[in-house]
């Protein structure tokens, strides 16, 4: 039987999607709704394709529902980086840019690359992303209109009115940051993983938690650097011939979330992890600048993070130490 694949460009209202087996290609549209996903699920069992591979970019909430719905029923369903898409059409010299171009290139990637499928988080990790989410959100908001705040305005009603507004949003971040405290207290698997991570110098309860909403389950990852690739913090080379030597930078083609809830904590290891702060001082005598040694300290963070999860014991700062002198 020929292979078939499809790929699904997905839109917050609409989900594009193009069938092929490498010749032969079709192409349709639905709502992004339940009923939408009712429908195109039907279409693509009426084109005899009940087994086809299914191929869309992480896009968040908005891919959701599709992604789940098409696994429930069997479909083997991949959910990729955005970025691998982006390469991908890149290297095929694409000059339309349309949802029905997006959906062809993502199916030519899956007939071609033929990517790890994927698998829905468990409810809890979905509740405790959501609510990590909704935190997120909450205090984007708030600086937001802290920054109106301290933009100048002179009249006394929208400045009442601002303090009013961002005293409510700070009633809303604590409630938040209790629920998903609450939610990790009540899981005893996620309470010992956020203990774990919480060891490292550098890690708080509440980065631990939204470090266990994105990581989902470490079991998913055979090795530290497939981990650090998933956050975009593998280093990127470039060597060409004998006269291009650039320095090697972060990739940055990963979860860009998962990087930024690692750079505050970074800083902080920089100087109060042992581990990390050593890792660091070696690299600043290569020259590396400030930014470079934070993004080093996030990597390096992320390979503990790593091992901690997956052996299941605590930090331990005299690892370095104690590692070098086993036989």
């Amino acid at each position: 039987m020929e292979q078939q694949v499809a790929g699904i460009d997905v839109a917050k209202l609409t989900l594009d999607i193009v069938l092929t087996n490498g010749q032969k290609t079709l192409h349709n549209k639905f709502e992004n709704t339940p009923k939408g996903h009712e429908l195109l699920a039907r279409w693509l069992t009426r084109q005899g394709a009940n087994t086809a591979h299914v191929c869309m970019e992480a896009t968040g909430q908005y891919g959701d529902g599709i992604a789940e719905y098409l696994y429930s029923l069997g479909f083997p369903v991949s959910v990729v980086n955005p970025a691998r898409i982006k390469h991908y059409a890149n290297s095929k010299l694409r000059r339309n840019k349309t949802d029905k171009a997006d959906a062809q290139i993502i199916a030519e990637f899956c007939y071609r690359e033929n990517p790890g499928l994927w698998t829905p988080p468990p409810a809890i990790f979905k509740d405790l992303q959501a609510l990590v989410r909704h935190l997120d959100g909450l205090q984007a908001t708030r600086q937001q209109e802290v920054n109106r705040l301290n933009s100048g305005v002179k009249t006394l009603a929208v400045i009442e009115s601002l303090k009013q507004i961002c005293a409510f949003f700070d009633d809303q971040i604590k409630q938040t940051k209790e629920a998903i405290q609450t939610l990790i207290d009540q899981h005893s698997e996620l309470k010992r993983r956020q203990s774990l991570l919480i060891t490292i110098p550098g890690i708080a309860k509440l980065t631990a938690a939204k470090l266990l909403g994105k990581i989902r389950d470490i079991q998913e990852f055979q090795n530290a650097r497939q981990l650090a690739a998933y956050a975009g913090l593998t280093p990127r080379n470039f060597v060409s011939g004998t006269s291009v030597h650039k320095k090697a930078r972060l990739s940055k083609t990963g979860n860009a979330h998962l990087r930024k809830i690692l750079y505050m904590p970074a800083i902080s290891a920089r100087k109060w992890n042992s581990i990390v702060s050593i890792f660091c001082d070696r690299l600043a005598l290569t020259g590396l600048r400030p930014m470079e040694l934070i993004g080093a300290a996030m990597r390096k963070l992320i390979h503990l993070i790593f091992g901690i999860l997956k052996r299941g014991k605590p930090f331990d700062p005299n690892y370095l130490a104690t590692s070098q002198t086993l036989p």
